[in-house]
């Protein structure tokens, strides 16, 4: 079973659950709590009113009110969503309102219209066609009819509902105007990105008067933001072949800028530029090599390279320019690769840029966000916070609503994603909306976060619900704390007849192809880490509700690679975890060798003999069952239940108020004085460990060198004659006699050893160095 077709969610708001039936996703909306119902009235516009007053409708519903915008042409077409289990009365007050008469007298109306809310007919979500509106008679304040009509709908239905993300919600009574607007759920779709790869060749022809024998030259290349420079180069034709990768976005319309520089002591001079539209770079995406082409160099008339807001200069046509040289480059758009907007060990997608080297999609990921409970109050007074979750898959964000002031909401919004890899994970996090007053929005007010979940898709069974909560766990300066629990309803759903075609995934890389045929040097990939989270999120934030920076750098995590000695720590433990196996099997041997235990150290010196004199084939196979124990052990402790962050295994419980301040910080740093000194003497400690271990690791494999070297000529002769010796042992003594040999002096009394140092380590610890050397 394929699935052929792209969601509908990416058309939609995206609460929709997908069942698969043969090529069919089939609506479904199983992994949410009960759908809640609304009481939906839509305002349109009204007619056949006197002109020259500032119209306005207000919606009453018991004690629930909400207003419309004002306009100067009465066209609102606005939508209220008021939930049915909050309604106090039997019956909806629609009142027709004048701005400068509401001022003095706020329960005066021009006019009216009531409706019994038992009359409200139901509308169900499925109907693919909406319900229209009508006109309706005012009355005015004494109850008679008026001249005058108010175009109106009303109808009960659920969150299902097409109008619904567009509606004022009556959980957010207390936003109005233009502010509703940054309650609503939207999906987002990241623009697609792709690896511009500039190989900067040489540059000929330019002026001689400007150009010397013995001056330095360099290309500094701009792409909107970004900025790249080539290393430095001599003479007349300065030869640098060096490639420079940015990060472009569709549609391309960018420009890319390549300037030719010398430096000089006082200044960099700028001697000539080219400009090439990114519409007109050939994009590839196959693994040929791409031609290099000779661009002219130009010098705009004006001699001025830079506009007011400090950009590179792009000339309107070509009689602004005057010919200076030229530049040999291969330039193209490589859209087999994968642009790396997340850390790889925990990426949603794995695509390369290019649309056209996709594989048809392997299954569908369902997500039903359901609920929050006992969230910490967010807000300065601390008794409310105004709370919406954000779930990123791929190329697709998807926000729910805001739920204003409640420490327990309640979303039950339901999102699908096409999925191609299994081995990805989807990002679910939760923020308090600080955006919902003007105010808050001039003072430049940034949206908290309150922890965020990972879930990995491999370890996930097919067609499986896990209905869960999760912990959500805060850093903050002040420490580590529980912000609340975020309640979950996932399910992945592959297309596989045959489950072992899953297991194929397994043997194919997990990057395109094309990153390992052109593969990018690590330090470019370290340099392009944090644009494509730039790019992303200047493109969000400018969408209709935004969906700000400080939320896209999170959901990306692009402060993972920053300092922290909280995760350095937490690396270390990680890596004291892993070789504990072999710390554990060494003590073990160790306690064998000291004979801690005689009867157990005479049983393993027996099945030692016995297995090297009359077993030997079988040593292998014992070594593998052993595995084949181990892993069935493990079999009946594997986790149950997708994984959600551990404060304690990364250490964020013990880590002081100082580690999580420094943590997170701004970089670069905006502290000064004492507090800046006292935190660089404590990383210069930390550094100066960190250089210890490194120079003992040196140490020791310089003085295994040392042994073939020569340097120590005594040293080395006498590691040729064992050498030599070893060799005419091996050759005509048996293997499993040396072995046995060697295994009966390991494994010998302690009465029959000595208290010094092995010959061996007496050896090698007089082995020369250049730690002797350093300044």
């Amino acid at each position: 079973m394929q699935v052929q077709r792209r969601l509908i969610t990416y058309l939609h708001m995206g609460i929709v659950g997908f069942d698969i039936e043969g090529d069919k996703l089939t609506r479904v909306h199983d992994l949410v709590e009960q759908m809640e119902e609304f009481l939906f009235v839509r305002v349109v516009r009204i007619r056949d009113l006197p002109p020259n007053i500032d119209y306005y409708v207000e919606v009453m519903v018991g004690d629930l009110i909400a207003s419309t915008l004002l306009f100067i042409s009465p066209e609102w077409n606005q939508v209220f969503a008021f939930q049915k289990e909050k309604i106090s009365d039997e019956s909806v007050s629609i009142f027709l309102k004048d701005k400068r008469l509401a001022k003095s007298m706020p329960e005066a109306f021009l006019a009216q219209v009531r409706f019994s809310i038992d009359d409200v007919p139901t509308r169900v979500p499925q109907e693919s066609s909406t319900l229209a509106p009508q006109w309706y008679k005012l009355e005015g304040p004494n109850g008679r009819l008026v001249r005058g009509e108010i175009m109106l709908c009303l109808w009960m239905g659920t969150q299902e509902d097409e109008s619904f993300p567009n509606a004022w919600c009556s959980n957010a009574t207390t936003v109005s105007g233009d502010d509703i607007v940054y309650t609503r759920s939207k999906v987002y779709i990241s623009p697609t990105l792709w690896y511009l790869r500039v190989n900067v060749i040489q540059a000929q022809g330019m002026e001689l008067e400007l150009v010397g024998e013995s001056d330095l030259f360099f290309v500094q290349v701009d792409l909107g933001g970004q900025h790249l420079r080539t290393k430095l180069s001599k003479g007349p034709n300065p030869l640098w072949n060096e490639d420079l990768v940015f990060v472009a976005q569709e549609p391309f319309s960018e420009t890319l800028v390549l300037s030719v520089k010398k430096l000089t002591p006082d200044k960099k001079i700028t001697l000539g530029k080219h400009w090439l539209h990114l519409k007109d770079v050939n994009k590839r995406l196959e693994e040929e090599e791409v031609d290099s082409k000779w661009y002219n160099l130009g010098r705009l008339t004006d001699s001025r390279w830079y506009n007011n807001l400090g950009r590179p200069k792009i000339p309107d046509n070509t009689r602004e320019v005057e010919y200076v040289g030229k530049i040999n480059a291969r330039i193209s758009l490589d859209g087999a690769y994968h642009v790396m907007d997340e850390p790889s060990e925990y990426c949603s997608d794995f695509r390369p840029s290019s649309k056209e080297l996709w594989s048809s999609s392997i299954g569908v990921l369902e997500v039903g966000i359901q609920k929050a409970t006992a969230l910490v109050p967010m807000k300065s007074g601390g008794t409310r916070t105004d709370a919406y979750c954000v779930a990123k898959y791929g190329p697709k964000w998807a926000r729910t609503r805001t739920v204003v002031n409640s420490l327990s909401p309640k979303w039950n919004e339901q999102h699908a994603w096409e999925v191609y890899d299994p081995f990805t994970v989807i990002t679910i996090a939760v923020f308090d909306n600080n955006q919902l007053d003007a105010g808050s929005r001039a003072r430049g007010e940034k949206d908290a976060t309150m922890g965020k979940i990972r879930i990995r898709l491999s370890t996930l069974e097919n067609d499986k619900v896990y209905a869960l909560s999760y912990p959500l766990v805060g850093v903050n300066p002040s420490g580590v704390k529980k912000m609340g629990e975020i309640h979950l309803a996932v399910r992945f759903s592959w297309s596989f007849r045959c489950p072992i075609k899953m297991y194929e995934y397994y043997m194919s890389p997990l990057l395109p192809l094309h990153h390992h045929v052109f593969p990018l040097l690590p330090s470019q990939l370290h340099a392009l880490r944090n644009q494509p989270a730039q790019i992303i999120a200047q493109r969000l934030s400018r969408a209709e509700p935004p969906l700000r920076e400080e939320v896209v750098y999170y959901m990306l995590d692009s402060r993972s690679s920053t300092w922290s000695k909280r995760k350095a720590v937490a690396n270390f433990n990680r890596v004291m975890y892993l070789v504990g196996d072999f710390v554990a099997f060494w003590r073990w041997l160790e306690d064998m060798r000291n004979w801690t235990k005689p009867i157990a150290t005479l049983l393993f010196n027996f099945v030692c003999f016995v297995m090297l004199f009359f077993l030997p084939i079988g040593i292998l196979p014992l070594l593998i069952l052993s595995f084949v124990c181990v892993l069935l052990k493990h079999y009946f402790k594997r986790p149950r239940n997708p994984c959600h962050p551990d404060a304690t295994l990364f250490g964020a419980n013990v880590a002081t108020p100082e580690d999580l301040q420094e943590e997170l910080d701004m970089f670069p740093t905006q502290l000064e004085g004492e507090p800046l000194t006292w935190r660089y003497d404590r990383l210069r400690i930390v550094a100066s460990n960190a250089q210890k271990l490194t120079s003992d690791l040196a140490t020791l494999g310089e003085k295994l060198q040392a042994l073939v070297t020569w340097r120590d000529r005594r040293a080395t002769t006498v590691f040729l004659l064992f050498c030599s010796v070893g060799f005419l042992v091996t050759v005509t003594v048996p293997a499993r006699a040396i072995i046995f040999i060697w295994i009966t002096y390991y494994l010998r009394h302690p009465r029959f050893r000595e208290i010094e140092p092995s010959v061996l380590v007496n050896f090698i610890s007089r082995m020369p160095s250049k730690q002797a050397y350093m300044l």
